[in-house]
């Protein structure tokens, strides 16, 4: 990054898990505003591409404004494991955002090795768009010490945050993720847990549904999206949305609100995963339902 900076107390970092389109993200969302970040992926190729990557998304939070004024960008620190970043007199990370993809069981797998891992009193935070939070606690040593959140992407410029309690999430844990956010200038809406939340469970079968209409031929794409933009004030329409997400972030996504609800309109349609399966992801493959040239995230 810019420049070697680290305004956490006493040199402790901000460590994120996964170098993926939210992981960086929130690496830089962190780092523009002061906040070191050890960003850890054992994927090694995401990893070299990530500081890269992160220094763009910082460049386009200035640009629009989106940074405080004057703030020097912290360091990101990369590596493949905790043990990887570790020096001796490192005194671990301030709190850690677990951002992998979106699956029960890989959430769980990290989760479960971090909280063994990490000193006692270290707020862990699952960055999740539709699990519940009290599923993931089961994996954990401490569940009073994990939270939810859900970062809108781009986590650089959204500035609501929406925040999950667990029923097992502990007051300190609270504490340290408004502390956190805070210092990121976002405003966290705090719900409780159940599938999907609030914002998944609402936009994700919306969206699913607006490609339904596509694939019947009632409407196209661009129809859609301006319709939604244009008469119900939609910002971006729910097609372009989905490009922004992932169209795989969004089926796996779909998938969790089905098996979980029973909800027939989870069901990820059959456009959906054909355009998954050809690689047509939106927005970070550079093709979804639009087409982003050298966009690529």
């Amino acid at each position: 990054m810019a420049a070697e900076n680290d305004t956490s107390e006493g040199g402790r970092r901000l460590a994120v898990l996964g170098a993926g389109v939210m992981g960086a993200g929130i690496a830089a969302l962190a780092v523009g505003h002061g906040i070191a970040v050890s960003l850890i992926d054992p994927d090694r190729r995401r990893l070299d591409e990530a500081p890269a990557r992160i220094d763009r998304m910082v460049r386009t939070a200035r640009l629009m404004n989106a940074l405080p004024e004057g703030a020097v960008t912290a360091v990101v620190v990369t590596g493949a494991s905790f043990a990887e970043i570790a020096t001796v007199d490192d005194p671990g990370p301030v709190a850690v955002i677990e951002a992998v993809t979106e699956d029960a069981d890989a959430k769980a797998k990290v989760l479960a090795e971090v909280s063994a891992l990490v000193a006692p009193g270290t707020a862990i935070i699952s960055n999740t768009s539709a699990i519940p939070i009290d599923e993931l606690a089961r994996a954990t040593a401490r569940p009073a010490e994990l939270i939810g959140t859900h970062f809108m992407n781009p986590p650089y410029l959204i500035r609501t945050v929406e925040v999950i309690r667990g029923t097992h999430t502990g007051e300190a844990t609270m504490d340290a993720l408004r502390a956190l956010l805070a210092a990121l200038r976002r405003e966290p809406i705090v719900v409780d847990d159940a599938p999907g939340f609030v914002t998944s469970r609402i936009l994700h079968p919306m969206i699913n549904d607006a490609v339904r209409v596509v694939a019947a031929g009632t409407a196209s794409v661009e129809s859609v999206d301006r319709l939604m933009q244009g008469c119900l004030g939609h910002p971006t329409g729910p097609l372009r949305t989905a490009d922004l997400i992932g169209l795989d972030n969004l089926v796996d996504s779909l998938w969790v609100l089905h098996n979980r609800t029973g909800d027939e309109g989870c069901r990820p349609c059959d456009l959906l995963l054909e355009m998954v399966r050809t690689g047509r992801l939106g927005r970070k493959s550079g093709r979804g339902f639009y087409t982003y040239e050298g966009e690529q995230a």
